[in-house]
Order: structure tokens, then C-alpha cells, then sequence
């Protein structure tokens, strides 16, 4: 009987131990990304879907112009603003006037070369975005520019391109949609399905200029821009009609300041613009991620590293729209596969 019950009680012992050093061991890495998890964008109705059909809200941190905040368009920082703020995109905002992109234009890509590789390594959205406001005067160098950006990454589900950065006051139908229409063709050259941000009149506020006037292309968001301390429910209003007749609308900027980026942050419009945006689900990149003295910029003009800031290195917006990029953003993490 005791030769039976040895071999059962070794056996039961090298289960016991083996078992304990199988849950000792380190847990299971999640590898998935949020573009490996929500795949290639694609506009429905007045809505952003991922690849399965189910409506995406993607928000995020704009960098400051390139010419003037080059310095955070690097991996360190977009790694930080991943992992800490919990982005699930950033806008790169080329600058193309007064000493960017027309003047330097091998430095400017290859700031925004960095600012892609690195969304498309640490698996998140990036907004390539022309930061201009006189697109229709530079219309064959941003033809040129996202030739050579979509020839280069137009395969990659990770890029948005947003073709103008805030138009001023010119005509939708005689200035906007024909220059739309040229800088698109040569995007859909050499991508033929990433979503594409297109900007509207009077810094992208006329959204309903575009109601009845949609370009002919499949996917298509409209910018809209605002900031808390000078637009309010008149700008809501606009949006609001445009969403109402089936127009998509992506907020790729906006911020807690007045428009010039100065001034106090009015509490109450933030609360209703946030409140609008989750409402209609609507993505969104916030102004800006710079050590500049300004109520928008989220640094603090003493704040020097490129990421690892602590409380006391953010400006008052940037505390608050970490904390709110945190709330909303880090469920989306915790569901990745």
C-alpha cells in the first residue's frame, strides 16, 4: 500500500510546485495597439467607424506649429503623451508660413516624419495636418506635400490627413471645395482610403456652408474648431445643423482659452463644449502641447523636459485636459486584446 501512495503524493507535489511557478510567472503582455485594434477609419452618415463597423471617437494632443514647437515632435514625447495622457492620437501641425514648411521644407518633413514614425511604431492615430491659413495660395505645394506624405505612408491605417488649417473668410463653394478637390486627388494617388479632415470657412466655424456641397469622397470628415472662451452656443448651433443634416465633423482643434490662446478658461463653456462632443461623438485633438506662456499651451513656460512632467509643470489647461483625456481614454487601453 505505501508503494501505491508514494508515487501519488510525488506526483501531487510536482503539480503543486509546478502550478506555483506557472502563477508566479509574469503576466501575459499586452501587445495590441489601438490601431491594431481599431483598424482602418471610415466615415458613415455623420459618423467615424473603425474596422468593424462600430463608431470610434479618437481623442487626443495637437503639437504646436512646427516651425515654433519642434521640439516635442519626437518618439519621447508622443510615447509619454500615449502612455501618461493616454492619447489615441496626435496632430502634427506643419507650419507652413513664416519660416516653416515654404522655407524649409526638407527640416519641416522631417519633423513630421518623426511625429510618424513614432505614431505608427507606438500604434496610434496621427493627423498630418497643413497648418496654413492661406491654403488656396500655396495650393500646389500642399499638392506636392501629401504627394510625397501619402506616397510614403499611405499604407498605414494610422493616418489622417487634415489638407488646410483654418481658412479665413472665403467662399466654400468657389475657393475651399476646388482646392479640396485638387489636393485630394493626388492623396488618393497613393492612398485610396484613410480619412481625410477638410476645413470649412471663418477658421473652420461655417460648417453648414458644406450642407448640400459635400465632395464627392467616401471618406471625409469637416474640421471644427473652437475655443471655450470665445466660441459658444452660436458655434454649437452651426455644428449642430451640420450634424442634423448628415454632415461628419471631427473637432481637430480646440482649446481651453480664448482664440488668440490667451485669457481665462471659462469653465462652464468647457463643460458644455465637452458635453456636446461626447454627445454627438465627435474626435478631437486638444491646443497645444507647448511650454509657451499662454492659457492654451499645456506646459509651463519653465517646463523644459520632453516628457515625465509632473502637476507642477502643467498650465491649468494642461492639468485639466490631462485629467480628462485620462477619464475618457484609459478604459479604451484596459480594453485592448
Amino acid at each position: 500500500m505505501q508503494k501505491i501512495i508514494l508515487p501519488i503524493v510525488v506526483i501531487v507535489l510536482l503539480l503543486f510546485l509546478f502550478n506555483c511557478e506557472k502563477s508566479n510567472t509574469e503576466p501575459e503582455i499586452n501587445n495590441e495597439t489601438i490601431v491594431e485594434h481599431f483598424g482602418q477609419l471610415q466615415v458613415s452618415g455623420n459618423k467615424i467607424l473603425d474596422q468593424n463597423d462600430e463608431i470610434i471617437v479618437l481623442r487626443g494632443m495637437s503639437l504646436f506649429w512646427s516651425q515654433w514647437g519642434g521640439t516635442y515632435y519626437n518618439k519621447e514625447t508622443i510615447s509619454w503623451l500615449r502612455d501618461d495622457w493616454k492619447c489615441t492620437v496626435i496632430r502634427a501641425a506643419i507650419g507652413v508660413e513664416s519660416g516653416g514648411y515654404l522655407e524649409n521644407k526638407t527640416v519641416e518633413l522631417e519633423k513630421l516624419y518623426k511625429v510618424i514614425d513614432a505614431c505608427i511604431d507606438l500604434g496610434i492615430y496621427v493627423i498630418v495636418d497643413w497648418h496654413d491659413h492661406h491654403g488656396e495660395d500655396h495650393i500646389f505645394e500642399a499638392m506636392d506635400f501629401f504627394r510625397r506624405v501619402s506616397s510614403k505612408y499611405g499604407g498605414y491605417p494610422n493616418i489622417i490627413y487634415e489638407i488646410y488649417n483654418e481658412p479665413l473668410d472665403v467662399s466654400w463653394i468657389n475657393v475651399l471645395k476646388p482646392y479640396a478637390e485638387a489636393v485630394i486627388s493626388e492623396i488618393r494617388k497613393n492612398d485610396s482610403d484613410n480619412l481625410i479632415v477638410v476645413g470649412t470657412p471663418n477658421s473652420f466655424q461655417d460648417v453648414e456652408d458644406v450642407i448640400g456641397k459635400r465632395l464627392d469622397d467616401n471618406n471625409v470628415a469637416y474640421s471644427l474648431h473652437f475655443y471655450t472662451g470665445t466660441h459658444g452656443q452660436f458655434l454649437r448651433e452651426k455644428a449642430f445643423m451640420a450634424i442634423s443634416a448628415n454632415i461628419p465633423l471631427f473637432a481637430s482643434e480646440w482649446g481651453l482659452s480664448e482664440a488668440n490662446g490667451t485669457g481665462d478658461i471659462d469653465l462652464q463653456e468647457t463643460n458644455l463644449w465637452t458635453y456636446f462632443l461626447e454627445r454627438y461623438d465627435l474626435s478631437w485633438c486638444d491646443w497645444s502641447i507647448v511650454n509657451k506662456d499662454e492659457s492654451s499651451a499645456a506646459l509651463l513656460p519653465s517646463t523644459s523636459t520632453l516628457s515625465g512632467w509632473s502637476e507642477d509643470e502643467l498650465s491649468e489647461s494642461g492639468k485639466m485636459i490631462r485629467n480628462y483625456l485620462i477619464k475618457m481614454n484609459t478604459g479604451i487601453f484596459e480594453n485592448l486584446n
